[in-house]
């Protein structure tokens, strides 16, 4: 069994470079790709699909209350 009283842990460097920003491992701000054109291009096809889903169930809350009403004439 090995003993490890005593034993001073080994500094933590983190995963990156150090910047000289006083965080080591910190590389900066992630750039995700916001403001680029496939970003803006993911958003309208986003917006498109659901405005289409939307339209669609208001078409079928409609045609159902049209439904209903033409047959309860009875």
């Amino acid at each position: 069994m090995s003993d490890t009283h005593g034993a001073t842990p080994a500094p933590d460097t983190g995963s990156g470079t150090d910047t000289g920003t006083g965080t080591p491992g910190y590389d900066g701000p992630v750039d995700r790709g916001a403001g680029t054109e496939k970003y803006k291009e993911r958003g309208v096809v986003l917006r498109v699909l659901v405005y289409v889903i939307a339209g669609h169930l208001f078409a079928g809350f409609l045609w159902l209350l049209f439904y209903v009403g033409t047959r309860s004439h009875g």
